[in-house]
C-alpha cells in the first residue's frame, strides 16, 4: 500500500494486514492480498471448515445431519442458516456424537455407529450427512467406513463430509460440502436432460427467497429439477443430473459443485445473482438467452417489465429520501458485494467501504470494476478495521452479518442484516423493495436521536 493510499484510507493497521486493504484510485487494476489464512490474533470474522460445510448442506430438509465432534460444534451451528422448508424440517434439529475425553483416547467410531443407527431408527430420514470436525480428524476416526456400514445396513445414502476444521478456512468447507453433495448427485447419475430444465444452485431459501426466484423461472416456462440446497430433498438432489443447465448464485459455495457436474455430466452452468433489480433482470435474461426459445424470451421480457413497473413508484419514494447516503458492505461472498454496490447505486447511494470474508483475486477484480473511485476494498476484515473504516468514511448504514451488527450499533451506525439470519426476503424484485424499505427504516429510525455517533459527541444524523 502506498503512502498516498494509506492517507486516503486513514486507518491504523496491523502491519501484516496492509496488503488486504486497498483504495480504488481509478488508476490501474490494483491488487489485494486474499484467499490466505487469517492472521493469528486479528479476530477474523471468518468461520471454520466445518461451519462452511454445514451452512451449505444443512438446508437439505429431509436428511439427518449428524456432527461427529464435541457438543460445542453442534451448538455453534445449530439452525445457523434459518432456511425455510415447504415440508419436512429435520434439518432444524442439531445432532452430535458429543465426543469427550474418553472418546479421544479410545476412538469415537463405535459411538458414531450407535448414534447413526439410533437416529435413523427414530427419525426415518431419506438420507444422512455425517460431518467430521477437528477432533474426529485428530484422533483418526474412519468416518467413511462407518458411513458405508450404516448405509449398507439401512438402505439409504449416508454421506461423509470431510470438514475437519484444521484443513483451512470457510472456503475449504465449501469444497467439502460440494464433494459430499456430488456424492449424492452421483447416486442418480446422468440421465437424458429434460428440455427447458435447470437446477438452482447456491440459494438457501432464506426467508422464502428461493420460492420467489423459482416462481420467476417457472413463469418463464422452465422446469426446475432441483434446488441445491435450499428447501431441497435427498431424492431431488439425486435427480439433479437430469437438468439441462445449472444456475449458480452463491458462486463461492457452489461453483465447485457446478464444475464437478459439468466435468462428469456435461451440464453447463451460468453465474447469476438475484440481489438488486439490475442483477435480477440480467440473470433472468441470460438464462432465457441460453435456451434460445422465442416464447421463453418473450415471457421473460413481460415478467421483467411487469415487475419493474409495479415496484418503481414506491422505490422512487425511497430513492428520494436515501439519495446521497453512504453505505459500507462486508459480507461472506464477494458475488453479493458486487450486487449490493449496484443495488445501492440504484437508490442513489454511495458505497464507501466494501469487502468479503472469502473473496478470491478474480472476485476482487469484479468488486474493483463495480466500485466508485475512492472506495475502500477490504479482505477478511476484523472488527477494529471495520469500526475505523465506518468512522473515517462517514458511513450511514452498514450491511453485513450477525457478527458485524454489534460493531455498527456501538458506533451509532444503522445496520442491515444481509446474511443467513435474515427474516425478510431481500432477493428478487420484491426483495429489492424490501431492501430499500429496510435501509430507509434503519437510517431514519427515531432511536438515533438518542444515540451519539462514536467519537463525535453529537447525536447521530441518521434520523434527521
Amino acid at each position: 500500500m502506498t503512502d498516498r493510499d494509506r492517507e486516503g484510507i486513514a486507518l491504523e493497521l496491523i502491519p501484516e494486514r496492509e496488503g488486504h486493504i486497498s483504495l480504488k484510485t481509478g488508476s490501474g487494476p490494483g491488487r489485494i492480498a486474499c484467499d490466505a489464512e487469517s492472521l493469528a490474533g486479528a479476530v477474523s470474522q471468518r468461520a471454520c471448515v466445518f461451519c462452511g460445510a454445514r451452512v451449505v448442506i444443512n438446508p437439505v430438509a429431509d436428511a439427518l445431519h449428524l456432527i461427529h465432534g464435541p457438543i460445542g460444534c453442534s451448538t455453534y451451528t445449530w439452525d445457523i442458516r434459518g432456511s425455510l422448508s415447504s415440508g419436512p424440517e429435520l434439518h432444524r434439529l442439531s445432532f452430535s456424537t458429543d465426543l469427550r475425553e474418553k472418546d479421544v483416547i479410545f476412538g469415537g467410531e463405535d459411538k458414531l455407529y450407535r448414534a447413526l443407527t439410533e437416529l435413523i431408527e427414530a427419525h426415518r430420514p431419506r438420507g444422512a450427512f455425517v460431518y467430521a470436525t477437528c477432533i474426529a480428524g485428530v484422533i483418526g476416526d474412519d468416518i467413511k467406513a462407518v458411513c458405508a456400514r450404516v448405509e449398507k445396513e439401512n438402505g439409504l445414502p449416508v454421506i461423509p463430509v470431510q470438514s475437519e476444521g484444521f484443513k483451512g478456512n470457510k472456503n475449504a468447507g465449501y469444497k467439502a460440502a460440494c464433494h459430499a453433495l456430488f456424492n449424492l448427485v452421483s447416486r442418480g447419475g446422468r440421465r437424458d436432460a429434460r428440455p427447458l430444465s435447470m437446477n438452482i444452485l447456491g440459494d438457501f431459501n432464506l426467508a422464502g427467497e428461493l420460492w420467489m426466484v423459482r416462481e420467476y423461472f417457472e413463469r418463464m416456462g422452465l422446469e426446475v429439477v432441483a434446488n441445491i440446497s435450499g428447501d431441497s430433498r435427498v431424492e431431488q438432489v439425486m435427480r439433479a443430473g437430469e437438468a439441462a443447465l445449472n444456475v449458480v448464485q452463491c458462486s463461492g459455495s457452489m461453483m465447485h459443485l457446478a464444475r464437478m457436474m459439468e466435468r462428469a455430466y456435461g451440464i453447463p452452468h451460468l453465474r447469476v445473482s438475484y440481489v438488486g433489480l439490475d442483477d435480477m433482470a440480467g440473470s433472468l435474461t441470460r438464462v432465457a438467452d441460453f435456451f434460445g426459445d422465442g416464447k421463453i424470451s418473450a415471457r421473460t421480457r413481460e415478467l421483467i417489465e411487469g415487475e419493474l413497473q409495479a415496484l418503481e413508484p414506491e422505490l422512487a419514494r425511497y430513492r428520494r429520501r436515501l439519495a446521497g447516503r453512504v453505505a459500507a458492505v462486508y459480507v461472506g461472498g464477494a458475488f453479493k458485494a458486487v450486487s449490493l454496490i449496484r443495488a445501492f447505486r440504484s437508490l442513489d447511494m454511495q458505497v464507501a467501504v466494501v469487502g468479503s470474508q472469502t473473496g478470491k483475486e478474480s472476485d476482487y477484480d469484479e468488486i474493483r470494476a463495480a466500485a466508485d473511485p475512492g472506495t475502500v476494498i477490504v479482505d477478511d476484515a476484523n472488527p477494529l478495521e471495520l469500526a475505523q473504516l465506518m468512522q473515517s468514511r462517514g458511513v450511514d448504514i452498514f450491511v453485513g452479518g450477525v457478527k458485524e451488527r454489534p460493531v455498527a450499533y456501538k458506533l451509532g451506525v444503522a445496520f442491515c442484516d444481509h446474511n443467513h439470519e435474515r427474516k425478510r426476503p431481500l432477493e428478487g424484485f420484491a426483495g429489492m423493495l424490501n431492501f430499500a424499505r429496510e435501509v430507509h427504516d434503519s437510517i431514519f429510525s427515531p432511536v438515533w436521536r438518542f444515540i451519539p455517533r462514536a467519537g463525535s459527541g453529537q447525536q447521530s444524523a441518521h434520523g434527521r
